[in-house]
């Protein structure tokens, strides 16, 4: 099991709120010098000249241009050295010495009073090759990422501007990245609830994050009856939480719309949990959670905040959250028809769940629509869809593709011959159907996308 890495410390999201600098230093204008020469003419910053030396970074600070630097002075250096057991910066590794100090470069000019607590963008490379994120927290001074407080505000050079800070800016990664956003102090106290803070802080995983808001997780609680979060099952809540996660990075712009799977797994077997995102207006998963607030990049995955909690999902959630399968959950929730959907809803556990769904889509529907002469579901009689729907169902058995075998099968309607080997389902009139999307996983059961309706036995 991967996930966030404890490494160093992060960057992550929150809401815009005006911000304001206590530091006593005021503003300084020292427009004549560039950001380099300002640095080397102070002397308490000459740990941070050496280390832009030793990474070749002078030149680039010396260029025309517009940057804002936190510049870490030597205190800060030093200590950082310390609690990363370097005797001096020769110790560090270049790359890493490189990627630190562009951690503290933020490309524009950018005045203590113009700051607001969010997210922004240094030049260090995080996940994917993106620019990783740095959280400010503007309700007290200027600090970023929780651990560099801005103590000399607003030198102006003549390419960019200057503020002396505190504390050296570690690369983050998206553990203490979560750690330092106060709307995800639910979040955190869920990972410790579950004893996933440590399993998940792999500094070589590349992970994607749908990290739920606090009010998501007030929601979630209200709705599921708990008090609190320690109130929730642990086995319950390990998975809900890995339901969240993706085994590889993704920028918002990545996603389509398409079914993925999360660490989540299905009962006591490895089979992960799908997930279906839906990228037609924003980025929805599940049908219910919206990415809010995107891309938020650490150094060992992405973050994107989501406004809903990622509940474990039944085989009735991808009917509903995939908009190819209207049609079929216009046929199940037909008022004449039993409670099927209260059926396939049942949890893994309990009978007569597992299920495994052979979904038609809506194509499917529009066929047996041309097939039948009909103009539509309405004018299907309820005895016949009835038996039609449950054709589509088999019951106590959760049977994926590398499970299939050939022969006939039992469903709630009656029997349908597989052909395994072809991906094909025949039912009692000889009419034949093709899996066309296996695998769809939820936790009580999987659902297999056909693209014609089965029928019972016509007169």
């Amino acid at each position: 099991m991967k996930f966030f890495s404890t490494f160093f410390i992060a960057c992550s999201l929150m809401f815009v709120v005006a911000c304001s600098s206590d530091d006593d230093n005021g503003t300084i204008n020292d427009g004549d010098q560039t950001i380099v020469t300002y640095l080397r003419s102070d002397t308490d910053y000459s740990l941070l000249v050496e280390a832009l030396e030793r990474a070749g970074l002078t030149a680039a600070l010396n260029a025309s241009g517009s940057t804002t630097v936190f510049a870490p002075n030597n205190e800060a250096f030093t200590t950082f050295l310390e609690a990363n057991g370097f005797a001096s910066l020769d110790e560090v590794p270049e790359a890493l010495l490189s990627n630190v100090l562009l951690n503290h470069v933020v490309n524009g000019t950018t005045s203590s009073t113009e700051f607001t607590t969010g997210y922004i963008r240094t030049n260090a490379t995080g996940s994917s090759d993106l620019n990783l994120s740095a959280f400010v927290d503007t309700s007290s001074g200027v600090t970023i990422n929780g651990v560099a407080t801005v103590v000399e505000a607003d030198i102006e050079v003549s390419n960019g501007i200057v503020h002396g800070v505190d504390g050296v800016i570690l690369l983050p990664n998206v553990a203490t990245l979560a750690n330092v956003n106060p709307n995800f102090s639910n979040l955190i106290t869920a990972l410790d609830a579950a004893s996933l803070t440590v399993a998940i802080s792999d500094p070589s995983a590349d992970l994607t994050v749908f990290a739920p808001t606090n009010d998501a997780f007030a929601t979630f609680l209200a709705d599921n009856g708990f008090g609190s979060i320690a109130e929730i099952p642990t086995p319950l809540l390990q998975q809900t939480l890995l339901n969240h996660v993706l085994t590889t990075s993704n920028a918002s712009a990545d996603f389509t719309t398409s079914y993925t799977t999360t660490l989540a797994t299905f009962g006591d077997t490895d089979d992960n949990i799908s997930l279906f995102i839906n990228t037609e207006s924003g980025v929805v998963l599940n049908g219910i959670s919206t990415v809010v607030a995107p891309d938020v990049v650490a150094t060992n995955g992405i973050i994107h905040a989501v406004d809903t909690v990622i509940a474990l999902p039944t085989v009735v959630t991808f009917a509903t959250a995939d908009p190819s399968f209207s049609s079929l959950v216009a046929a199940l929730t037909r008022p004449d028809q039993p409670d099927f959907v209260g059926t396939l809803n049942t949890p893994f556990g309990t009978d007569p769940a597992p299920f495994t769904v052979f979904a038609p889509t809506d194509d499917a529907f529009t066929s047996l629509f041309a097939e039948l002469g009909v103009g539509g579901l309405a004018d299907i009689d309820a005895a016949t869809l009835t038996a039609a729907l449950n054709l589509h169902v088999i019951a106590g058995a959760n049977v994926r593709e590398e499970d299939l075998t050939s022969g006939p099968v039992t469903t709630l309607g009656g029997e349908v011959i597989i052909d395994a080997a072809a991906g094909t389902i025949t039912d009692a009139n000889g009419r034949t159907s093709t899996i066309i999307v296996t695998n769809v996983q939820a936790s009580n059961g999987v659902v297999h996308a056909i693209d014609t309706v089965l029928l019972p036995e016509l007169p």
